[in-house]
């Protein structure tokens, strides 16, 4: 494929917790159209109802297409790009305590602890390395937005993983066979490849309260909260 061209790649979650390949398709790099696109096809295809939520990484275009495409939905940065991105921009004897502070934001049992943890390492760390704290304090919101569901599921969107180790594979094959192809003959092995590693995938934990976030139960800290006056009525 031409240097300027990446794979725009999409899993979704049955309601039985099994994740599936939704849409795959190349397009170019960090290109808003080319995600528009992507997610118009989709919702043609019949995904009309948005989904509750998104998680990607730091790609301008993905955030830009889908709030025009699914206004509705949740953001949630992946915390494996995030960190992978703070620690870019830091001398690599600070790298690990920063690893360490991380960790305690997004591990953390509830939004206001992860909201002080955040406080805590901003604090500790952007008279030195400004540009490193910018780049976590700029997306705090979307960072935590998995707050808001159940707990069970966080290990799952907290990170785009399925289709990082996924794509590990895909990155071999395709790098052997470089100039070996069409563009369409490419992302015909690329979408076997998926389907192949598809078949590996983990399904989702406690997928049974999927239903309850598709019927918009709301979750606060990854527990459901119960209404007052449903709690009086029985």
């Amino acid at each position: 494929m031409d240097d300027r061209l990446c794979l725009l790649v999409i899993i979704g979650v049955t309601e039985q917790g099994r994740k599936e390949l939704v849409a795959v398709e190349d397009g170019f790099r960090e290109s808003a159209d080319s995600w528009e696109t992507l997610l118009t096809g989709l919702r043609e295809r019949g995904l009309s109802t948005a989904p509750k939520l998104a998680v990607g990484d730091g790609a301008m275009g993905f955030w830009a297409a889908l709030s025009k495409i699914y206004p509705a939905t949740d953001h949630q940065r992946c915390w494996v790009h995030k960190t992978a991105n703070v620690l870019n921009k830091l001398p690599k004897s600070v790298q690990p305590k920063v690893k360490v502070d991380l960790h305690d934001i997004w591990m953390a049992e509830t939004r206001d602890e992860a909201h002080k943890a955040f406080d805590r390492t901003v604090k500790r760390f952007e008279a030195k390395y400004p540009k490193a704290m910018a780049c976590l304090a700029k997306d705090r919101d979307e960072l935590l937005a998995f707050y808001d569901y159940p707990a069970e599921h966080w290990v799952h969107i907290r990170t785009t993983n399925p289709i990082e180790s996924t794509f590990a594979t895909v990155r071999l094959r395709t790098k052997r066979s470089k100039n070996c192809g069409s563009r369409a003959t490419t992302l015909a092995m690329v979408f076997k490849l998926l389907q192949s590693a598809e078949k590996r995938w983990k399904r989702i934990k406690g997928f049974r309260k999927l239903e309850l976030v598709v019927n918009n139960v709301r979750f606060q800290d990854g527990e459901q909260v119960i209404d007052q006056s449903d709690k009086t009525a029985a």
